[in-house]
């Protein structure tokens, strides 16, 4: 995807008409990314627009049966093949890099393999080299994007996660740190909901994984059908907030098609590949600008939101923001999420710091990435729920 491809992408998704998806992944892995990106921005796109763009996450182009065998091949040797049976050539999902295959393993245990669907790594940098040329440029002639928007920062978190994702290990290794992170906080916090992937490591390298099926209903599949309760939403907010605001390391990637309700009634975590993480400074300032926020005490939102940033303002400036801060939240006590988005105000209400002089961390982009799903699955479950 050069700039005039990038031009091109971002014009369909402004465009009067549905962007076409099938368009979209022409022209290759990044477009894709940024799309999916953009099915978070409920913040300034239209529902529908990021609700179509949604689809991006689920419903890819998949390989057919005698390519995956051939790639199959390419990534193992005759043990592999030996110890992976019954391989279901349909897959039962498939995503912008890899797709999902039924197998079973010679021990007796359903398992998954997940497939890289083929080779996106040069394109990829390449296309993100370009990218960033354009975007210097674009910042030099338009400085104030940088502060508003940060493309930049937005451009390093896609590129951070996707290569994360290219090399299959991660995923193993993510969920090592997820479950470390359990066992660490099951003293003081009840997680026995969660349940992390189960791998076959030997089995498994930078192009293919095996895991262990699990026998459940994926949280998007729930909210499809109406059958997914808030209660059970709220208690993985609950878990997801642990490793939010405690631990500071969490899923990078918490849409509702990763997010697994095993036979068991546990919560389970898929492609852990890419982690994402944030400083102490930014998930307690953030927390305590919640607590705030919880109580309607809007006065003591503004000032945790000025300590929260990197660099906070005073003086005249402040009180100027101040009074912008009690105007942007005056429709908000006991709004539901239908009548007011969450990850809406949240980004109108971290511009507003940075038009009044703050600065923040490039580490919160993550955080806002995790509201937005959260926020998408509360309206999707429980569109009169008073969220906050």
């Amino acid at each position: 995807m050069n700039t005039f491809g990038f031009i091109g992408l971002i014009t369909s998704i402004y465009g009067k008409s549905l962007p076409d998806l099938d368009a979209i992944q022409a022209k290759g892995l990044l477009a894709v990314k940024i799309a999916q990106h953009y099915a978070l921005r409920i913040d300034f796109l239209d529902e529908k627009v990021c609700r179509h763009l949604s689809r991006l996450f689920r419903s890819a182009a998949t390989v057919p049966p005698d390519d995956i065998n051939s790639l199959i091949a390419g990534y193992t040797d005759s043990s592999w093949r030996e110890s992976i049976r019954d391989f279901q050539e349909v897959p039962l999902a498939s995503a912008s890099i890899g797709q999902v295959h039924r197998a079973r393993h010679i021990d007796g245990s359903d398992v998954i393999v997940k497939v890289i669907k083929g080779d996106y790594k040069a394109d990829f940098v390449n296309d993100i080299k370009a990218l960033r040329r354009f975007l210097r440029f674009v910042i030099m002639v338009y400085p104030k994007l940088s502060k508003v928007f940060d493309p930049q920062g937005i451009l390093d978190h896609i590129e951070n996660y996707t290569m994360r994702e290219l090399d299959l290990r991660n995923e193993i290794a993510g969920a090592d740190t997820l479950r470390k992170i359990q066992d660490e906080y099951s003293g003081r916090y009840d997680l026995s909901m969660l349940r992390l992937p189960e791998f076959y490591a030997n089995l498994s390298g930078e192009n293919i994984l095996v895991a262990k099926f699990i026998k459940g209903r994926t949280f998007d599949e729930m909210l499809s059908d109406g059958s997914l309760t808030y209660d059970m939403l709220l208690e993985f907010f609950r878990i997801h907030g642990l490793y939010l605001f405690a631990a500071g390391v969490f899923h990078g990637d918490v849409h509702p098609g990763n997010i697994i309700l095993d036979q068991d009634g546990k919560i389970n975590l898929v492609d852990t590949g890419a982690l994402s993480s944030s400083s102490e400074r930014l998930r307690k300032g953030l927390f305590r600008f919640f607590e705030s926020l919880c109580v309607y005490d809007y006065g003591e939102c503004a000032d945790r939101l000025n300590a929260m940033a990197d660099t906070g303002i005073s003086g005249r400036e402040f009180e100027f923001f101040r009074l912008k801060f009690l105007e942007l939240y005056r429709d908000f006590k006991d709004s539901t999420v239908s009548d007011v988005s969450l990850t809406r105000k949240m980004m109108d209400t971290i511009k507003l710091g940075i038009h009044s002089g703050m600065r923040f961390e490039r580490g919160m982009f993550p955080i806002i990435k995790s509201l937005m799903y959260l926020d998408g699955m509360v309206l999707r479950c429980k569109p009169d729920a008073v969220l906050i």
